[in-house]
């Protein structure tokens, strides 16, 4: 799913993702849990100001953002 995101850009474009847009609520991004690189992505998986986990891909070939997976934190 196509997402829009706003990301940090420090010494290269699209560096970290700082907020990102999913229906009509903009989430903010608390921490950064894990990155890694594929061929032409780089993934992070994310929690969220909701509580939730969120595994955000940001393709540097076509230089879109998509959702890749979600997972719902258990209750406090």
């Amino acid at each position: 799913m196509k997402i829009t995101v706003s990301a940090y850009s420090g010494y290269k474009g699209n560096e970290r993702p700082t907020t990102f847009v999913l229906g009509d609520y903009s989430y903010h991004v608390e921490e950064i849990l894990d990155q890694w690189y594929g061929l032409e992505a780089t993934y992070f998986k994310v929690r969220a100001d909701d509580r939730n986990i969120y595994i955000l891909k940001y393709d540097s070939g076509s230089e879109e953002w998509s959702l890749e997976s979600f997972r719902q934190s258990p209750p406090l």
